[in-house]
């Protein structure tokens, strides 16, 4: 591939990939693209979010999101399983069958893992946690723990998490988000010169 073509790449996700209860230039897919092409990437990004999403449906979904044109893909799915309290074993399967259609396509992937609230029981958390690091691993994806990466401080939320974070407490705001791409941003420049390479 020639430096001069477009990289295409698919956000496969949720709410937090749609950009829920923001402007559509604040989202996740319109900064993110941003960044990249202030730092010199010719990309195009579509935008895979649906808000309410859970890993099944981005899964019944992943095949057809997958247009003939699409090189590289970054996946962000879960949070509504937690919400829901899914067993950490069908999310894993799901992802899992999300992460065997890439491979099938030949697309790269970047996997974005999710913190697991602690409301459901230590061995919960432990098990859903675990799902993303090793499924990376297992399928050689680019891999970031956690899409909030770039918010948390010492590995947490802010105290002045309304700076950050919309009154839900659940969704990023504009602030946020670009706060998110920081973290994101370098990790989806890994996946493009991974496609690139």
């Amino acid at each position: 591939m020639t430096r001069a073509d477009t990289v295409h790449l698919l956000a496969l996700g949720d709410s937090l990939t749609q950009g829920y209860g923001l402007l559509e230039d604040e989202g996740f897919v319109p900064q993110l693209r941003e960044w990249l092409t202030e730092r010199g990437h010719d990309v195009r990004i579509v935008n895979g979010g649906v808000s309410g999403d859970t890993t099944a449906g981005g899964l019944s979904r992943v095949e057809w999101s997958l247009t003939p044109e699409i090189e590289g893909m970054i996946v962000t799915l879960g949070g509504n399983d937690l919400l829901r309290g899914i067993d950490p074993a069908v999310s894993r399967a799901n992802i899992e069958g999300i992460l065997q259609v890439a491979e099938a396509q030949d697309v790269d992937v970047l996997l974005i893992g999710m913190t697991a609230p602690g409301n459901y029981g230590a061995d919960y958390k432990a098990d859903f946690e675990r799902i993303y690091p090793e499924l990376a691993e297992g399928y050689g994806t680019l891999y970031l723990d956690n899409f909030f990466a770039g918010v948390l401080q010492d590995g947490e939320m802010p105290a002045d998490i309304g700076n950050v974070m919309q009154s839900d407490g659940i969704h990023p705001n504009a602030l946020g988000v670009k706060q998110v791409i920081e973290a994101v941003g370098p990790k989806v420049e890994d996946l493009i010169a991974r496609i690139e390479g």
